[in-house]
């Protein structure tokens, strides 16, 4: 697939495309034995509220921008939102506001700026990103050069075909009656005295869905995760295992999609003995030589051979994915059992929440 192939209809137009936006969905299941890393998006969490706040299936491809954000122009009227970190996302200038259902006019530049809380943003538009399915998934796999836009992260020029833009789906009838009310209230907006200065007629809904993930964010203790003893915790010595759960530690500027990095206490693994490459998978705490913890993430390699001191919770894994670097991480111990319940717990609560948008009606 050739870039050309895909510029051929813009419902979002790149100006500026940020440090890192690409396009993700929830990943690519199945292909872990041959050596594919599933991927997806880091915020799991984010995405799919984002994409249940414009009336598309959770798993909908959506836009993934990290730490500094992208300029974008709607090619076409759309319905967006914005979920995660706060990176003073503007509409013409004006604050945007994240968590909800957004009219944008065709025409209407959408700005980010510096991540000012956590670390990656997500933008879902009605009707989703009509790239094509690589293996099953729309995600960009930037290092296999697979997936999203011609696998690789968005650049200024880009034309993302979404909204009435040639490869997106449809909006759903929820979706549509929401942009139309929006639309209205945008153009009363506009011709109002008050909004005289306003270039085009967006609006935002008055409600919004609030982010329950994010419990345990950046406090006093920093970001706490909740982990529970990885396969080879008994090998690390009584010292670094203490440690592991009453130190703090801080992500590394060379942490990314691949795994977080963090610095501070080295943890000591008594044993000597090599491992045998065995399978790992996102949250997998592992300790190098070294003796620094790296946590992976959503693009982790499929096999690894350092031992795993530790495994995040999933329930947890949203809060990796907003700490930035200069962040302080601990870690608090759980049960493999209350980390189930809690996920579960996640779950009922995501179906709650869904179906309380679902009943939102304009």
């Amino acid at each position: 697939m050739t870039d050309s192939s895909i510029r051929t209809e813009a419902g979002i137009k790149v100006l500026r495309p940020g440090l890192l936006t690409t396009i993700q969905d929830l990943g690519r299941d199945g292909y872990r034995s041959s050596g594919i890393a599933a991927g997806g998006a880091m915020d799991r969490y984010a995405l799919r509220m984002a994409n249940l706040l414009v009336g598309n299936e959770e798993g909908e491809a959506g836009l993934e921008v990290t730490l500094v954000g992208p300029e974008l122009e709607a090619g076409t009227d759309l319905l967006l939102s914005v979920c995660g970190a706060y990176l003073e996302p503007t509409i013409d200038g004006e604050e945007l506001p994240m968590w909800r259902p957004v009219f944008v006019p065709r025409g209407a530049v959408l700005r980010f700026g510096r991540a000012v809380s956590g670390c990656r943003a997500y933008v879902a538009a009605a009707g989703g990103f009509g790239v094509p399915r690589e293996l099953g998934s729309r995600s960009t796999d930037a290092r296999a050069a697979l997936g999203g836009l011609a696998g690789r992260r968005l650049a200024a020029g880009d034309a993302l075909p979404c909204g009435a833009a040639q490869g997106a789906a449809a909006p759903s009838r929820w979706a549509a009656a929401w942009a139309t009310a929006l639309a209205r209230q945008g153009e009363a907006a506009a011709s109002a005295p008050e909004g005289a200065g306003r270039r085009l007629p967006w609006a935002a809904a008055p409600w919004f869905a609030p982010p329950g993930a994010y419990g345990g964010g950046d406090g006093e203790d920093g970001i706490v995760l909740r982990a529970m003893p990885g396969s080879e915790h008994g090998q690390f010595s009584a010292a670094a295992r203490e440690a592991l759960y009453r130190e703090r530690y801080t992500v590394a500027p060379a942490s990314d999609r691949m795994g977080c990095r963090l610095t501070g206490t080295p943890l000591a693994r008594e044993s000597r003995a090599e491992l045998l490459s065995h399978g790992v998978t996102p949250g997998a705490v592992q300790v190098p030589p070294g003796g620094g913890p790296i946590i992976l993430a959503a693009d982790c390699q499929t096999t690894g051979g350092y031992p795993k001191i530790a495994h995040v919770a999933t329930v947890d894994m949203p809060l990796l994915a907003q700490a930035k670097p200069g962040d302080t991480i601990r870690f608090q111990p759980v049960t493999l059992g209350e980390a189930q319940r809690l996920d579960r717990k996640r779950e009922q609560d995501i179906r709650y929440l869904a179906a309380a948008i679902r009943s939102r009606q304009p």
